[in-house]
């Protein structure tokens, strides 16, 4: 793959598995040195093992992204050893699906802190570097339920739809200083958290989908190493949608 990032740094946040994982590794591959970000020590470690034993460049970094001290102690060591983030992924998501009369406070408030409070706590803390630098790519991985809700997911939907205010405001800041902002809204993607629909569920999205599958993470990875390109440098304030064709 063409090597097209040389010498750009990439925090990844929810690196662990899944899409986050599957973004973290093409960045990597296109010359990034990754940061592997997520709650779990031992999955975003073993992403970044994964990376290294490619001869590519990565590192593990255990932080709480809920946490607004967490995630300063991280962005401060990472400024620290980097100088500068180039690349900032948003990725580190959860749900605690149920019906608004049934969703607890720690329900609501878990999914809103982990999903979109995480996007403010690391962007405050590495925009100012990345404006000095006057160069920087923000990604923020909202979902379709963002876009047109979802029965049981009030917490998550109102959290990606978060994210694409919070991304199209950030647009609008970062522009003068030559850094663009875009969301990417996947649809269904084969993943761990889609493993355990029913598979009645599964029947009725694929009628409803024109291209007749779920979207894997690679599709979700190539769609951000694009925003992160000197090919998007045009492209900001935007909501890819990855989703084939759903809602369309």
């Amino acid at each position: 793959m063409e090597q097209d990032m040389n010498g750009k740094v990439a925090l990844v946040s929810g690196a662990g598995r899944g899409i986050g994982r599957q973004i973290a590794l093409d960045l990597a591959m296109r010359g990034c040195t990754v940061v592997c970000a997520s709650k779990n020590e031992s999955s975003c470690g073993k992403t970044a093992e994964e990376i290294r034993a490619k001869g590519l460049q990565a590192e593990a970094f255990a932080v709480d992204v809920s946490s607004s001290d967490d995630v300063k102690r991280m962005c401060a060591a990472l400024l620290e050893k980097y100088s500068a983030v180039d690349i900032i992924v948003n990725n580190a998501g959860i749900t605690k699906d149920n019906l608004i009369m049934r969703m607890s406070d720690d329900e609501w408030r878990q999914v809103i802190s982990t999903n979109l409070d995480s996007c403010f706590y690391v962007v405050r803390n590495l925009v100012r570097a990345m404006m000095q630098k006057r160069w920087g790519r923000i990604i923020n991985i909202s979902s379709i339920s963002g876009q047109f809700g979802n029965a049981g997911q009030a917490n998550y939907s109102a959290a990606k739809a978060g994210i694409i205010g919070f991304t199209k405001t950030l647009a609008r800041e970062l522009a003068p200083r030559n850094i663009t902002v875009n969301a990417i809204a996947p649809g269904f993607i084969s993943t761990d958290m889609t493993s355990v629909l029913p598979q009645s569920v599964v029947d009725t999205l694929m009628a409803n989908i024109p291209l007749k599958r779920m979207g894997t993470v690679d599709d979700i990875a190539k769609a951000c190493s694009f925003l992160a390109s000197d090919d998007a440098s045009y492209i900001t304030g935007q909501v890819l949608a990855v989703n084939g064709g759903l809602g369309m």
